[in-house]
């Protein structure tokens, strides 16, 4: 019998709901970091000017620190696993125009989904 082995090395998550930027992009940013180990993500997102990128690493640190704190983890042995933005709930709000006239302006929001791996299997 030919049976997958299963990659058994721990993962942690780590999430931010509602953040007040389009899912569009932040996930622009989301797909440069993909893969990338914890010090190179963190270096690539210095350096990108975007303003997404201080909430994503915020979340990026978050996650190593509940690697290392819960799992012992080291966090340079930490990569990114996976990576997704999703969108949130658009927020409704309501422009006065002329003549009593409203505009409707659609503030989108996005969920972010950060899970990191250690790249030594522990067995």
């Amino acid at each position: 019998m030919n049976q997958k082995q299963e990659d058994f090395s721990p993962s942690v998550k780590a999430s931010l709901k509602s953040l007040n930027i389009s899912f569009h992009k932040t996930r622009k940013v989301v797909n440069q970091i993909r893969g990338c180990s914890y010090e190179k993500a963190l270096m690539i997102l210095e350096f990108m000017p975007y303003r997404a990128c201080k909430p994503i690493t915020q979340l990026i640190s978050s996650a190593a620190s509940n690697a290392n704190h819960n799992l012992g983890l080291k966090k340079k042995n930490l990569f990114i696993s996976e990576a997704k933005v999703d969108e949130g709930t658009t927020i409704k709000r309501f422009q006065p125009r002329a003549q009593g006239r409203a505009y409707s302006i659609h503030k989108p929001t996005c969920h972010i989904t950060i899970g990191m791996k250690s790249k030594n299997k522990i067995q």
